[in-house]
């Protein structure tokens, strides 16, 4: 008897709070059209956690002066990674979902942080399924004001202004989770060429004040403190868990240290960013010895135009031209099996945690 009772209350439960799931991953223009990726490009950096300046000189720095130029070099940028589905970015993400819809009981949308579809899309979607507790899921391995903040402070404007009787359990950065290590790990052996002088890991860059400033603990001093055990700023700082993935990845992979090098890439403007830079070590490895690279991209779970463009096209060509010989892009996650496996637990956990409250 009470346990046909207890059922009956889970089954009650199940249908007043639905549950659902959404994916957030950066964001890509419509097209590669001039206008619209002018139009991308001035919601991305006009995000004051990309571009962190007050807003008025922060609009004369990206709307009078970059996007009189950027936009049509980055039209051809984008015209060179685009395939006939469109957006490589939105498309890997639409198969993440697509992959993990078949794993779960929970209705499974996307959104972008920038362009559509955009998070409000995404939420409103679930919503119209009937669910009232959303799991988000930022697709970002590390945390950063330009990425994982940034997407929460976007979802918590949008859910207070159009959908506040929802709740949003986030899902925090799993730089240093086992599952995610492992699967990094696996699949970079699976794609790591036999003979390699050097494995590179490049992240996307971010300027130095941005460490600063997500650091609310004020211990960080951007030296040696990203190695120090237990220092209270790592759950805040990029840079650290940047180099807490490729340390337990190597590690687990039973590399020397001496094979691999860790770089930033991406910089915008004059501003000092995190270095040392993807670009300059490119262009100068090969003169030290260094003729067989692979370079991988742990910042990224879905290949996008920084990886497969800038690194896998830009990227080569820096390495070749200074005196390197084979290069070797190893690609992100994307839709891997093994991926998926990951992105299941961890919102399962999350979904878990809404029978606790």
């Amino acid at each position: 008897m009470f346990a046909d009772y207890l059922l009956l209350v889970i089954h009650y439960l199940l249908l007043v709070y639905m549950k659902g799931i959404l994916l957030v991953n950066l964001g890509s223009p419509r097209s590669t059209a001039v206008n619209d990726v002018k139009e991308y490009l001035d919601e991305f950096l006009m995000d004051e956690r990309v571009i962190d300046y007050r807003w008025i000189f922060r609009a004369l720095l990206v709307q009078g002066i970059i996007l009189k130029t950027r936009p049509a070099k980055s039209a051809e940028a984008y015209k060179t990674v685009w395939t006939d589905e469109g957006s490589p970015l939105i498309v890997i993400t639409e198969k993440i979902q697509k992959k993990l819809q078949k794993l779960v009981d929970v209705p499974v949308e996307i959104g972008m942080r920038y362009a559509e579809p955009s998070i409000e899309t995404g939420i409103r979607k679930l919503v119209d399924k009937g669910v009232t507790d959303i799991v988000l899921f930022p697709l970002y391995p590390q945390y950063a004001m330009s990425t994982t903040e940034t997407v929460i402070e976007k979802a918590e404007e949008v859910r207070k202004q159009k959908f506040p009787d929802i709740r949003i359990n986030y899902i925090q950065p799993f730089y240093n989770r086992d599952i995610y290590i492992d699967c990094l790990a696996e699949s970079i052996k699976e794609k790591l060429p036999e003979n390699f002088d050097a494995l590179q890991f490049s992240y996307h860059g971010v300027p130095e004040r941005h460490i600063y400033k997500t650091d609310p603990t004020n211990t960080c001093n951007l030296n040696d403190c990203c190695s120090r055990e237990n220092n209270p700023s790592h759950q805040f700082c990029y840079r650290h868990q940047c180099f807490d993935v490729t340390n337990s990845v190597i590690k687990k992979l039973g590399l020397p240290k001496e094979k691999v090098m860790v770089t930033f890439q991406s910089r915008l403007g004059k501003d000092k960013w995190m270095e040392p830079y993807t670009d300059e070590t490119l262009e100068s490895i090969g003169k030290k010895g260094i003729k067989n690279l692979a370079i991988v991209c742990p910042a990224f779970v879905s290949d996008c135009l920084e990886t497969l463009e800038e690194i896998s096209v830009e990227g080569k060509e820096q390495f070749l031209h200074g005196g390197g010989e084979n290069f070797h892009y190893i690609p992100c996650l994307n839709d891997e099996d093994r991926w998926i496996e990951v992105v299941k637990t961890l919102c399962e956990e999350k979904l878990n945690e809404f029978y606790l409250v």
